[in-house]
């Protein structure tokens, strides 16, 4: 909120909510932050002039009765796309699945960008396909990869940052954080950001600055534990990440474990907390 990124700052907000939600302090900044969207995106009317005049003609009741039946023969077509597609992500990348059965591998292209993902398959007899989207956050494209299998093509795009991404296409209103580049030579003077705000923000100061607030903050309950793990994984080696990782996805979060040698070349069954059984579901 204090970088003025209030669509995001509304999406990290939600999120807290939903894992402390006795905490009123989400409550508080929630209200806060819907005040300053609607304030931004607040538009002003133009005043028309009262001098200003309407030329009109007179229309039959057959004229109009032919204009209505033009209007409801009128469809809109909407074209399908040929496959469909999902994602789900981890904290270091996101897996795009299209269901695409059965294509060659010579058919398929895909090409990575620094936000962009462009996936082509042309299969000769066979309207192309094509996806294109503006991607939510930005990428590193040399350590993307994809794979064709028998029924669909998995795409694995690796994250610059370990962000939660709340799509997978950008949309104008939530937007990605940028962190500033250091440079390593110390006699060059530091880029200043621009803004269409008048005002000018020390930003290197405002990040400091909301960094120490977050680690002087003081939480209980679940949002300590939350924090404390969170410090766990930022701290971590690759090893200790993957097994975090690892442990919580394939218990259903009942196990979170830092030992890649343990979990590494297994299955992590739940375990249920005392007085609770775990039960599968079939969808």
């Amino acid at each position: 909120m204090k970088l003025e990124e209030y669509q995001l700052a509304k999406a990290a907000l939600q999120t807290g909510a939903s894992l402390a939600p006795r905490d009123s302090k989400f409550t508080n900044l929630l209200k806060q932050c819907h005040d300053l969207i609607a304030e931004e995106s607040h538009v002003i009317t133009p005043i028309i002039p009262e001098k200003h005049t309407m030329i009109t003609r007179a229309v039959s009741a057959k004229e109009l009765r032919q204009e209505n039946g033009v209007a409801e023969q009128m469809t809109v077509t909407v074209a399908r796309p040929k496959y469909r597609h999902e994602f789900y992500q981890k904290p270091d990348e996101v897996v795009v699945t299209i269901f695409a059965k059965g294509i060659p591998q010579d058919s398929v292209t895909v090409d990575f960008g620094e936000q962009i993902l462009s996936v082509s398959i042309e299969v000769p007899g066979e309207d192309a396909y094509s996806l294109q989207p503006r991607l939510f956050g930005k990428i590193v494209p040399a350590k993307c990869r994809y794979e064709v299998l028998s029924t669909k093509m998995e795409i694995r795009l690796a994250k610059v940052e370990h962000i939660h991404w709340t799509a997978l296409e950008f949309r104008g209103g939530a937007t990605v954080p940028q962190r500033a580049i250091v440079s390593s030579v110390t006699d060059i003077q530091r880029p200043s950001y621009p803004s269409s705000k008048p005002k000018r923000v020390d930003w290197d100061k405002l990040e400091a600055q909301v960094k120490k607030e977050e680690k002087e903050e003081k939480l209980d309950g679940d949002a300590a534990l939350n924090k404390f793990f969170r410090q766990i994984y930022q701290d971590a080696d690759e090893d200790t990440r993957r097994a975090m990782s690892k442990s919580f996805v394939e218990s259903n979060g009942t196990v979170l474990s830092t030992n890649w040698k343990e979990v590494g070349s297994k299955k992590v069954e739940g375990s249920a907390p005392d007085g609770m059984e775990l039960k599968n579901w079939e969808y």
